[in-house]
């Protein structure tokens, strides 16, 4: 039996957003996804629950051990709950939108959840938003999915943003061409790059890979030093290509280069990047290159998780201007001030308080009149 103690508990990685942190969430994504809409993306809705088969079949690297399952009792299949949205825009581009122009931009917002929450984040409930160009994986869809996350975190309130880029097929490429491997080591070379071990490294047979452990950090910088490891120029074109979306959005953003860093780019192909603002910790959104299986069709996209943002704006008290509205108020005139942007609460009693209810007018006749002790 519950004990009343442990009724009203939420279970672990999981939290009510109360009036103040509500608010900068629904500020925070009407204005990203505003963003999104200015530059053509449509938005999308899709369920919380699909089949499981559905979710885990639309990208490399999609694992359903994360999602939380269940079986249907109408159909007896296995359910899962999203724990990614962007499997879910490539099953609608790969079916009721399959016959649409590309390339084809859309946009999304929803709850995600998982079963364990991602590294020291102990979070297993968040706000995904973002936007995929279906169609398309070049260097162009590249820069304008860059500078469209840029626009959206900026117009969300975030400050200093930063973006990290990275090069996911870095090993393949270079163990194929200019830095052979053999099948059974490129795992290994690919994890101890990511690592950033070089003693590890070098036990895993990937020596000829250790001058990638430095082609990192501000852009310029390390773009030259990895196009000095480039000796055979199997990366020629993607250097290239990071130097043109580097253009794209130069003076918008810091940017910073680790052409090895695989974590959280499962799916991604020649392009991936995280994106960071000032203030805020952890990265609030990655996005890069991939391809839809099943249609095996391009394309390119961002996700932006902004819980830790919105906890950051939420803490910074916002002035709501409120007008109390006494009994026997004039509704026509409250109907008009709402109508130009006022928040009104109506009385209740005439027990009730202006400012114990948080009221920073009071409507006298058809004026607003600031409380006393308010400008």
């Amino acid at each position: 039996m519950m004990q009343d103690a442990d009724r009203d508990l939420l279970p672990e990685g999981l939290v009510d957003r109360l009036p103040q942190g509500a608010g900068a969430a629904v500020r925070v994504k009407r204005a990203a996804l505003d963003v999104m809409a200015g530059h053509g993306y449509d938005r999308v809705l899709t369920p919380g629950i699909e089949f499981e088969r559905s979710m885990a079949s639309r990208m490399v690297g999609v694992q359903p051990r994360r999602m939380f399952r269940f079986v249907d009792p109408a159909s007896s299949r296995t359910l899962a709950l999203r724990s990614d949205i962007t499997v879910q825009v490539g099953r609608i581009s790969a079916t009721s939108l399959a016959d649409a122009p590309r390339p084809l931009r859309l946009c999304y917002s929803g709850q995600v959840l998982t079963i364990k929450p991602d590294g020291l984040d102990p979070a297993r409930e968040r706000l995904q938003l973002g936007a995929e160009m279906i169609g398309s994986d070049s260097v162009a869809a590249a820069a304008e999915i860059v500078a469209v996350a840029i626009e959206a975190l900026q117009a969300a309130g975030a400050q200093g943003v930063s973006v990290d880029f990275t090069l996911p097929d870095l090993v393949d490429t270079l163990a194929e061409k200019s830095l052979p491997l053999p099948v059974e080591s490129i795992e290994a070379v690919r994890r101890e790059l990511d690592a950033k071990d070089a003693g590890g490294l070098v036990a895993a047979g990937g020596e000829a890979y250790l001058p990638l452990l430095y082609a990192i950090g501000p852009f310029d910088r390390a773009i030259e030093q990895l196009a000095e490891t480039d000796a055979g120029g199997a990366l020629a074109s993607r250097i290239e290509g990071l130097r043109e979306i580097a253009a794209r959005i130069a003076g918008k953003a810091r940017i910073t280069l680790d052409p090895s860093e695989r974590h959280g780019f499962e799916y991604q192909s020649w392009f991936g990047f995280t994106i960071y603002a000032q203030g805020v910790s952890g990265a609030l959104g990655r996005g890069g290159t991939y391809r839809i299986l099943g249609r095996d069709e391009a394309a390119t996209g961002f996700s932006l998780y902004p819980d830790p943002l919105i906890d950051a704006l939420a803490n910074v008290e916002e002035v709501r201007e409120t007008l109390f509205l006494p009994l026997g108020h004039d509704e026509e005139v409250a109907a008009r001030l709402r109508a130009i942007g006022w928040r009104t609460i109506a009385a209740l009693s005439g027990d009730d308080d202006a400012a114990g209810l948080g009221c920073t007018h009071r409507l006298e006749g058809d004026e607003a009149v600031a409380l006393q002790g308010r400008k």
